[in-house]
């Protein structure tokens, strides 16, 4: 089966009401970048465990996940880029929250997600 039709059937006022809607290229790449880096097994069992608590350090991460923790910040580094993750420093530790984005990100994701 291909993935086009064998017939022009365009519905135009459907297709221009659709159209006029939909969010341009530019402003969608920000939302891409952020959905693009919960794709890595790693980043979304952070953002899990981040959901999880209000805020943890990053060494709380690494036991939680049971990896590295210089692989635990490299995979937060993105996740912080990307604007699903914020951090602060409190003393020596550093600090990492889950964003209103990275809430409505796992959210859109919902049962997609196994428990």
């Amino acid at each position: 089966m291909e993935d086009r039709c064998d017939l022009l059937c365009l519905d135009l006022p459907r297709a221009e009401a659709i159209r006029a809607e939909l969010l341009s290229v530019e402003a969608l790449k920000p939302v891409a970048l952020r959905a693009q880096s919960l794709a890595d097994p790693t980043r979304l069992q952070l953002t899990l465990a981040l959901a999880a608590s209000d805020e943890l350090c990053g060494c709380d991460l690494a036991w939680i996940l049971g990896r590295a923790q210089n692989l635990v910040s490299h995979h937060l580094r993105v996740l912080r880029d990307s604007g699903v993750v914020s951090s602060r420093r409190e003393g020596k530790m550093v600090m990492h929250s889950l964003t209103e984005e990275g809430h409505a990100l796992l959210a859109l994701l919902g049962e997609q997600v196994p428990a």
